[in-house]
């Protein structure tokens, strides 16, 4: 891709767009502890297709993995809100009763 700020004399690095633009949009987002590179797009679209109720073979192909092992265990991560809501409806099953006094 040819940069603009050359006038397309000089081609535009993906490298440079991490650095120019998507790193530092990623800190103005708040995002600090982590370290965004391209490699991260890959996670999150693992994630969202998943997420969005695509099979693991189509997202397994669609990212090239040699198997749904790797889409599954390092590429999808659970979204946090079904978590919750997974677990809101065991909140109090552990709970044990209030003990009876006597007398």
């Amino acid at each position: 891709m040819a940069g603009r700020d050359t006038n397309g004399e000089r081609p535009y690095w993906p490298e440079s767009a991490l650095k120019d633009h998507i790193r530092p949009a990623a800190i103005k987002a708040g995002i600090k502890d982590k370290v965004i590179g391209w490699h991260t797009f890959r996670h999150s679209v693992g994630t969202l297709l998943g997420q969005k109720g695509e099979d693991v073979k189509t997202v397994q192909e669609l990212l090239r993995h040699a198997n749904s092992r790797i889409t599954l265990d390092v590429y999808q991560q659970g979204n946090t809100a079904k978590k919750r809501n997974a677990l809101s409806g065991m909140s109090g099953i552990f709970v044990a009763p209030p003990l009876k006094r006597a007398g």
